[in-house]
């Protein structure tokens, strides 16, 4: 995607309701927050890895949420990052090339490959959700009792997501999750 992409991206019309630009405006303000309150450790783990954001993408999307993992086939990984077929096999060769992942034939169809995570890119994924999580909690911390509070509230209405549920059942079992 060049330049021209992502700025007609950035500038695609609302399909929200004021409401919901407002929440999202809520939402994007802390998550710039939090993205920056680590001092860029987070940022520095992905640097120092050697990653493309690209590759990084792919490693997190491999690395599941909730701690599932499974193996996908270079077309759908493709169709759910919005990045095309060739770029995604690139960054599969970088990955393979780093043992982060593997790639073998799929067993139901010959002619496509099936990606999967290695342990050690799976090490990369818990590594990168620890450095966010140590982040987050930092910022924790400086929230007053009423703040944290009014937060849990919040975030605790969100529970009944299975998306959502799932990946912090896992956080709190002591796992990592990007």
């Amino acid at each position: 995607m060049n330049a021209t992409d992502l700025k007609k991206l950035a500038e695609r019309p609302s399909v929200a309701s004021p409401e919901e630009q407002a929440t999202a405006a809520r939402l994007t303000a802390l998550m710039r927050h939090l993205f920056l309150y680590d001092r860029g450790d987070q940022l520095r783990v992905i640097e120092e890895s050697g990653l493309t954001m690209t590759q990084c993408k792919l490693l997190l999307k491999l690395g599941g949420l909730g701690g599932d993992t499974y193996d996908w086939q270079v077309g759908d990984l493709a169709e759910v990052l919005g990045i095309s077929v060739p770029s995604i096999s690139r960054a599969v060769d970088g990955l393979v090339k780093k043992d982060l992942a593997t790639r073998i034939e799929d067993p139901d169809d010959r002619r496509a490959r099936r990606v999967g995570i290695t342990a050690k890119g799976k090490d990369l994924v818990e590594t990168l959700a620890a450095v966010r999580q140590t982040g987050i909690e930092a910022f924790a911390t400086t929230l007053s009792a009423a703040q944290r509070r009014r937060l849990d509230a919040a975030v605790d209405s969100l529970m009944d997501r299975p998306d959502i549920a799932k990946t912090f059942e896992h956080l709190s079992k002591g796992g990592d999750s990007a």
